[in-house]
């Protein structure tokens, strides 16, 4: 058992699993991917495929389906699980609860029952920030600051599923649980291979910019300009994608090091805020296109401001972000103009070979 290296990795064709996926790859593990592809698509693997030169285990499979679940835990012998799968558009859970709760925790409780049956008993769970009550100081958010009571559904299952792995480890003394409450993701991997894609209109505020600034989408709408922030509009804590990834990687070696019934709850993020308005400004800046948006209403479910104190992921994961907003905008502007075509990973590969390209 101690030199298992398979994890699997459920929504490990989304945005975070996909870039946690490389990561896990290039650190020595085999993750094994389950995935329906309801949030994702085909490309994300052959990209991903593209970066760590070796075809990905992956089953395409519905996690509420627990039987076929089931199957995939018998022909494999993990040493951990990071779940990823769930819904996690705020604005859409507030509008459809019901696919909120029946997804996130089915698919949950499906994943936690068979670990448990097949003896695996390091767990990553996908959190959020969304949790936290917002300091009246503004100060930043430590894994000591107060939960609120949740604004949206997706929130709630978030919440409910912590509670959820919590009390499952009463009973299982031999579970060891690690909870990462993420800030706001944004990015894609350097390569241009992977990155966020959203199906149908994007719900996060980055992929929305990329995709008005290509014509995608005619015109971004900022939800709201009369907060009580330095420009009216949302803060938040931006953190690059691949740096989220590598949190995981340390995550899962951390979790190995540790006795049975261990629990800790651990922030990732940068520890400084940007407002929409900036994000908007810098991206114009990077890459030189105007964008064409408008003030709206406010979003249903959407905090004022809300940055992370990241001291403690740094003590216990001895993990930092080290990636820059603007590496972070740029990445995701190559990603957004390159995505899905065949001609970028031909173009990969001439570089490879000549160090041409890019």
């Amino acid at each position: 058992m101690e030199n298992r290296k398979e994890i699997l990795v459920t929504g490990g064709a989304g945005f975070i699993g996909s870039h946690t996926v490389v990561e896990l790859i290039q650190n020595g593990f085999d993750p094994v991917i389950i995935d329906d592809f309801r949030n994702s698509e085909e490309v994300i693997l052959e990209g991903i495929e593209r970066i760590v030169k070796r075809k990905i285990k992956v089953y395409r499979i519905d996690l509420t389906d627990y039987n076929k679940v089931r199957e995939v835990f018998k022909v494999h012998q993990f040493c951990a699980v990071i779940h990823f799968a769930a819904y996690k558009a705020v604005g859409e859970s507030v509008d459809r609860p019901i696919k909120y709760y029946r997804n996130n925790l089915n698919t949950l409780l499906n994943v936690a029952e068979l670990a448990i049956e097949f003896n695996v008993f390091e767990f990553i769970f996908s959190s959020s920030c969304t949790l936290y009550e917002v300091p009246l100081d503004c100060a930043a958010v430590s894994e000591k600051t107060p939960l609120c009571e949740p604004t949206s559904p997706y929130a709630s299952t978030k919440k409910m599923g912590e509670r959820i792995l919590n009390d499952i480890a009463k009973t299982n003394p031999r579970l060891k649980i690690l909870f990462l409450r993420y800030f706001n993701p944004i990015g894609a991997h350097f390569s241009g291979f992977i990155g966020e894609l959203p199906q149908g209109r994007p719900n996060n505020l980055l992929p929305y910019i990329t995709q008005t600034a290509m014509g995608k989408l005619q015109e971004l709408t900022v939800f709201g300009n009369d907060y009580d922030t330095a420009d009216g509009t949302c803060i938040r804590d931006y953190i690059h994608v691949s740096d989220i990834a590598e949190a995981h990687v340390a995550g899962v070696q951390w979790l190995m090091e540790q006795l049975p019934n261990t629990k800790e709850v651990i922030n990732l993020g940068t520890g400084q805020g940007k407002s929409v308005s900036e994000i908007i400004s810098l991206f114009e800046s990077i890459t030189g296109e105007k964008l064409n948006w408008k003030f709206g209403p406010r979003r249903a479910g959407d905090k004022e401001q809300i940055f992370a104190n990241a001291q403690k992921a740094k003590k216990l994961l001895r993990w930092t972000s080290r990636r820059s907003i603007e590496e972070a905008i740029s990445s995701a502007w190559k990603w957004e103009m390159k995505k899905g075509s065949p001609s970028v990973f031909i173009c990969y590969e001439k570089a490879q070979q000549k160090g041409t390209c890019f």
